[in-house]
This record gives C-alpha cells, sequence and structure tokens, in this order.
C-alpha cells in the first residue's frame, strides 16, 4: 500500500502541472473569448487535452483519491467541449441554418415535397370540379363564412378583392393568418408520425378551400382577379403548407420503411431533417402572413399582384433548389 501511494503521489507530481496549465487556459476563454488566447496557447489545448485523458486514465487504473480522479474528468469534458464542440455565436449558427441547413433539407425532402403537393393540388382540383357542378359543394368545404359565397353578388364578390377594408385592421389580420396558417402548418407536421395519414388528409382538405373558392370566382368571370388577389401571398403560404406536410411525410415513411435501423433510429433521423425543414416554414409562414394582411389589401393592381407572385417563386426556387457547389450536386 505504501509503495502504492508513493507511485500514485510521483503521477501527481508529474502531471498536476499540465492539468493547471490546462484548466487555467479554459477559465480563459470562459471569462473572456477564445480570440484571447495567443497562437501558441491555442495549439497547446489540444496537447494538453490529450494529456489529461491520458492522466485520467492512469488515475483510475491506479485508483487515484476520487477527488482528483473528479477534477481530471471535469477538466477532460471542459477541454473537449473546447476542441471539438461548436464555439459559433448565435448569430454565426442563425447565419448557417439560412444559408446552409434549411435549403439542404427541403432539398433532401423533394419526393416528399411532391407527394405532399399532389395531394394539396388533387383536393383543389376535386373541389373545384364538384363546386362548378353544384354549388351547394362549396358549404361542404368552405362553410358559411363572410359573405363570400354562392349567394353574394358579382359585385359583392369583386369589391372584396379590391376594396381596402380598412388599414387599422390590417396588422391584427396578419397577426390572425400567421398564427393559424402556422398552426395548421405544425399540426400536419406533428401528425407525420402516425404512418402519415392524417398529414395526407390535411393536405387535402387545405386543397379543397382553395379549389371551392377559385370555383365561386370563376363562375362569376372573376377567376383571373382571385388568382391575383390570392397569389401575392400564395405562392410563399401554400409552398410553407406543402413544405409542412412534406416534414411529415419524412417522418411517417421514416417510420414505415426504416430500411436497416431499428424503427426508432430511422424515426430521429427523418426528424432532424423534418425539423430543419420546419424551422423555416415558419418562417415562410411569417413573411406570407405580412404580404396577406397587408401587401394583398394595399396593392390593387392585377399586374404587380401577379409580379410579386411571380418573384417570389423565383426566389424560394433558386433558394432551395440552386445546386451550391460540387457538394451539393453529389449529395
Amino acid at each position: 500500500m505504501a509503495d502504492l501511494q508513493l507511485k500514485s503521489n510521483r503521477f501527481r507530481t508529474e502531471r498536476e502541472w499540465s492539468w493547471r496549465r490546462l484548466d487555467s487556459l479554459l477559465n480563459k476563454v470562459q471569462s473572456k473569448s477564445v480570440r484571447d488566447l495567443t497562437d501558441e496557447e491555442l495549439l497547446a489545448v489540444p496537447v494538453l487535452y490529450r494529456s489529461a485523458m491520458s492522466s485520467l486514465s492512469v488515475a483510475r487504473s491506479i485508483s487515484l483519491d476520487q477527488g482528483a480522479t473528479s477534477y481530471l474528468e471535469s477538466l477532460c469534458l471542459r477541454a473537449y467541449l473546447f476542441v471539438y464542440g461548436v464555439r459559433s455565436t448565435p448569430l454565426e449558427r442563425l447565419g448557417q441554418f439560412f444559408a446552409d441547413a434549411w435549403p439542404r433539407a427541403v432539398k433532401s425532402l423533394w419526393r416528399e415535397t411532391l407527394v405532399s403537393g399532389a395531394l394539396f393540388f388533387l383536393g383543389a382540383v376535386v373541389a373545384y370540379l364538384l363546386v362548378m357542378q353544384d354549388p351547394d359543394w362549396f358549404y361542404s368545404f368552405m362553410g358559411y363564412g363572410d359573405g363570400r359565397d354562392p349567394t353574394a353578388t358579382t359585385e359583392y364578390l369583386r369589391g372584396t378583392l379590391y376594396d381596402n377594408n380598412g388599414k387599422d385592421g390590417l396588422s391584427y389580420f396578419a397577426s390572425f393568418l400567421f398564427t393559424h396558417n402556422a398552426g395548421v402548418s405544425i399540426l400536419a407536421f406533428a401528425l407525420g408520425f402516425a404512418l402519415c395519414l392524417p398529414t395526407a388528409f390535411l393536405m387535402v382538405m387545405n386543397g379543397t378551400a382553395l379549389g371551392a373558392l377559385m370555383a365561386l370566382f370563376v363562375s362569376r368571370g372573376l377567376g383571373t382577379e382571385l388568382a391575383g388577389w390570392l397569389m401575392i401571398h400564395g405562392v410563399t403560404e401554400i409552398f410553407a403548407c406543402i413544405l409542412a406536410g412534406a416534414a411529415g411525410f419524412k417522418i411517417g415513411w421514416s417510420i414505415i420503411f426504416p430500411g436497416d435501423r431499428s424503427r426508432t433510429e430511422a424515426a430521429v433521423a427523418g426528424g432532424r431533417t423534418a425539423a430543419a425543414a420546419m424551422a423555416g416554414v415558419v418562417v415562410m409562414l411569417l413573411f406570407a402572413g405580412l404580404l396577406e394582411g397587408f401587401g394583398r389589401q394595399l396593392i390593387t393592381v392585377d399586374a404587380i399582384r401577379f409580379t410579386i407572385a411571380g418573384v417570389s417563386g423565383l426566389i424560394w426556387a433558386l433558394y432551395f433548389y440552386l445546386p451550391r457547389g460540387a457538394a451539393d450536386e453529389h449529395r
């Protein structure tokens, strides 16, 4: 026992200086910034970290006193986070999300996006044909709303597309639309785990509302006017809802078809991609809510409305699907 104690003391005496040096460098970074380290100190940290890990391994094998072992464990953990951890600022991480993580996640969901979009527009086409055949179908899809229904006059319907209903209520209107659309999209995403069925249902039902409204205005010769009124914000909003459905499908398909992984592992992997895409969807819905609450009411020229719709669609397409170098093309 005396010989073991002697070896333990010698071991601590020989190596403790490196522990203290590593500790002081980490404290310097924690209290100030990594930029305060000199080049020599910055290069020394990984070397001291590997030395501390070696000391920890030996300390456990020779049963070094518990206090010293706990100190080494804490020191090695702090050094690990410094050497291998993310040291970017919140602003840098936010920039990385918008510059790479979000568009990469959306691009990887292109199959799910096609399915989600197909279901949305299938619902729109079915509702459009049914309402054109029998206007009473309108109430099945839209219910009884603000007067925009088959009983309204053509003049009234035209007025809803161009009359400024008052600027004071526009801010509240934009906030309401954002909250509603974000809720529907998040629901479509969250229910994807249920084998995609609720997500598919929500995509179809969202499409039927668009188809029913379009059929009503087309029957009064106002189809082009309604398209401009809708698409000034609808390009962004509909695309966001479709992406939310795609994120839900990603989770559901990962569970149904896990491949070589367990269903839990597949769901977690799919959830990471879906969550990244969904975080950006909320941003898109906020932008769409602002366009819907302000731009759509304040801009009453059809040509300008269609121009804004076309430009916004082009921007989203380039942002999400434009190749980002050779690495992205082979991904």
